[in-house]
């Protein structure tokens, strides 16, 4: 597993990819979505009965969530899609926007999340409300959607975190007023040291590490290339 990173460093890495490289910020989101996408296929045989819940929030992340629930739709998977604020906080020709469009246009159920419980009768829970950016409190409702998360997590619901549990910090592995406990988490391009420190490692849940198509190293990479068989 590569060594981990920080906040700082994980901005860094995509800012170094998107403008120096070129790899463009929705062909990452694109990637990212879809090894989500890719985990949940692989933990099911076939497309379950019960719908695949995916919450999403108000940046990349949501985009990611948004991508996921594309291709899993793709595949057959009932999808639900609940999303905190309105469609009209994601800027027309944003990448989230791109993807919240294409996913109506495909006839997926879409509202806005609701706080309280999530209902029964799911067969997974898609954490995209936040990403690694998230560096206070979750605010009403988000904060009681986390919980009703984790309510569902202990009836027995699998919870698939994007990129980070929301509401864990991404450099000190601590609890930010309250957080995803994930039965899994994909993370993007390399782990973040939040998830070893801390209340980290009991939020995170089984991790893997997708490729995004980040370069590992390059001419002005910002970070240095992992050794391989390091962990941060």
């Amino acid at each position: 597993m590569p060594a981990s990173v920080t906040r700082a460093q994980m901005r860094a890495l995509d800012a170094w990819a998107i403008q120096h490289i070129g790899i463009p910020s929705i062909v990452l989101m694109e990637n990212a979505g879809r090894a989500v996408a890719e985990w949940v296929l692989r933990r099911f045989s076939a497309p379950p009965a019960d719908p695949v819940l995916v919450l999403a929030g108000k940046g990349n992340n949501a985009g990611d969530g948004f991508v996921a629930a594309r291709h899993l739709a793709n595949r057959g998977f009932p999808v639900q899609v609940r999303f905190l604020g309105s469609p009209e906080q994601y800027p027309p020709g944003s990448d989230p926007r791109i993807n919240l469009e294409a996913i109506r246009r495909l006839g997926l159920d879409i509202r806005p999340a609701r706080p309280g419980t999530l209902g029964g009768g799911l067969s997974l829970v898609v954490d995209a409300l936040f990403g690694t950016g998230l560096a206070g409190p979750p605010r009403p409702p988000a904060d009681l959607l986390i919980q009703a998360v984790n309510a569902v997590r202990v009836l027995g619901v699998p919870v698939l975190a994007v990129d980070i549990p929301s509401g864990l910090d991404c450099d000190t592995g601590e609890v930010l007023g309250v957080a995803v406990r994930a039965t899994a988490t994909v993370t993007f391009a390399r782990p973040k040291v939040g998830f070893f420190r801390a209340d980290g490692p009991e939020h995170v849940g089984a991790l893997e590490v997708a490729d995004i198509s980040i370069p590992a190293a390059g001419p002005g990479c910002p970070v240095p290339a992992p050794p391989p068989g390091t962990l941060g």
